[in-house]
């Protein structure tokens, strides 16, 4: 339904520029919940935070993880993903999200391979860079464990986690449910991890060693410039046209009330409990 003659697919590409973290959270959520995999074309959103903020994962305990004294003595803004995994410090860094069915993209034979088909195109934006970028699976020794639950989502090591000269850039995770896919990640653009450590409990030792981002690769482009060789690269990997637009009716009414409702609540934010 959204094939042109050539192939291709018609995504829609959503650039929202720097927003709260609460605010791009609840636009996320908006685009997963209104999206219908009969109907809906597929959507790549670009985005930003401004101010920085911390994201826990889905399942996580942020009184296990996490020093809320601190936290709220910063003012710091805290906000859950709908995807798992441990905490990030969101700063200085281009964020992207994606929203398609299965059958909107190149085929993979299972759950864990659709990782290596939704994240090809980041591959693709550090080699067209000039970085020598790889998965972490294929780097890895054999009989090495991957996918170790860490507090720190950077801490840890998944098999399709992107990796230059042995360091980690950046983390993606991945939710499905009714044949939907929705899948975000981050590209730092400033190594600002060790920030984000000062609001843990337990700081994970090594970890601004084991973590890069573009700017100590010797990237100094522009916003815009990553954002057009991401999209060009998106284009070409998953063989894609991209059309700009914004957010539709339904999905800025869902934002809306998912924003005031639900990622305004400390029972969501902190407790992983629906309000």
């Amino acid at each position: 339904m959204h094939k042109k003659d050539d192939g291709s697919t018609l995504w829609r590409l959503i650039d929202t520029g720097p927003c709260f973290g609460r605010e791009n959270m609840a636009i996320d959520e908006a685009l997963f919940r209104c999206f219908d995999p009969a109907t809906s074309r597929p959507v790549l959103r670009l985005y930003g935070w401004q101010p920085p903020a911390l994201s826990l994962g889905r399942f996580q305990k942020a009184s296990d993880d996490l020093d809320l004294t601190r936290c709220r003595a910063d003012n710091l803004t805290v906000v859950r993903r709908i995807t798992g995994g441990g905490a990030i410090w969101h700063a200085d860094e281009l964020t992207y999200s994606l929203v398609c069915s299965p059958s909107q993209i190149p085929p993979a034979a299972s759950v864990k391979e659709s990782f290596r088909v939704l994240t090809s195109f980041l591959l693709g934006f550090y080699r067209a860079l000039g970085l020598q970028a790889d998965y972490a699976v294929d780097l890895a020794p054999a009989g090495s464990k991957l996918g170790q639950r860490t507090p720190l989502r950077f801490a840890g090591q998944e098999s399709y986690d992107i990796m230059l000269h042995g360091r980690k850039i950046g983390g993606n995770a991945q939710r499905r449910s009714r044949e939907i896919i929705f899948q975000h990640g981050s590209i730092p653009l400033q190594n600002r991890v060790g920030q984000g450590l000062q609001y843990l409990k337990i700081r994970p030792p090594g970890i601004e060693q084991a973590t890069t981002c573009l700017v100590d690769e010797g990237i100094t482009a522009t916003v815009e410039q990553l954002k057009q060789t991401l999209v060009q690269q998106f284009a070409g990997q998953l063989v894609a046209v991209l059309q700009p637009g914004g957010l539709t009716e339904q999905e800025q009414h869902v934002s809306d009330k998912l924003l005031h409702k639900k990622y305004s609540a400390d029972c969501w934010n902190l407790e992983g409990n629906e309000p």
